[in-house]
């Protein structure tokens, strides 16, 4: 049970944005431009690096939805569910670019706090040919989902506990975007 009076029903992020629609659009806003934006990282390893970030946030509802969208826009097959999985639990052993490896490398430490990424994160996620524009929008992606999976745990959201919740989710998130011109109650 929510600790507010959330919509029930509503899982997740959703419960507070339906609360709240005025932060929650500057909100899916970040989430459009940095998981789905014009940029040299897939759309795949965005996500990826968001579930990753989630997921050692201990966030239920963001890693599972996010893993689902990562899959999803790698075709969504099970092997594409296998692969996100593999990364979460060992990104350095996982079938990723030597640059998503080192870039979800500093997106951990920003995790557990940005002055923990060094200089020399940088210059390895440099060598493996990161450029700058990858660099920041992996720090920004790590501190929104911070953000993101504090705002949904902090509030106590209803949040399912099997995969098959999240795979809709996933592919409306890999397909349609998190910017909505209606809102939709059951994700992001």
């Amino acid at each position: 049970m929510a600790h507010i009076a959330l919509e029930e029903g509503l899982p997740g992020i959703t419960g507070g944005f339906a609360f709240r629609p005025e932060t929650a659009k500057p909100m899916r806003e970040l989430a459009e431009i940095l998981l789905r934006g014009e940029n040299s990282l897939t759309s795949a390893e965005r996500e990826a690096i968001a579930a990753v970030v989630s997921n050692g946030n201990e966030c239920r509802f963001c890693q599972l939805s996010h893993s689902a969208a990562a899959a999803e826009h790698r075709g969504g097959r099970e092997a594409d569910y296998a692969w996100i999985e593999a990364v979460k639990a060992n990104p350095e052993a996982a079938e990723v670019s030597p640059k998503l490896r080192a870039l979800i490398g500093i997106a951990k430490k920003v995790r557990e706090g940005g002055k923990k990424v060094t200089a020399a994160d940088v210059a390895a996620a440099r060598e493996q040919g990161a450029t700058d524009m990858e660099i920041h929008d992996t720090v920004l992606i790590a501190a929104a989902f911070s953000m993101y999976n504090r705002y949904v745990d902090g509030l106590g959201t209803f949040q399912p506990e099997e995969m098959a919740a999240y795979k809709p989710m996933g592919k409306m998130m890999a397909h349609e975007g998190y910017v909505r011109r209606e809102p939709v109650a059951s994700s992001l």
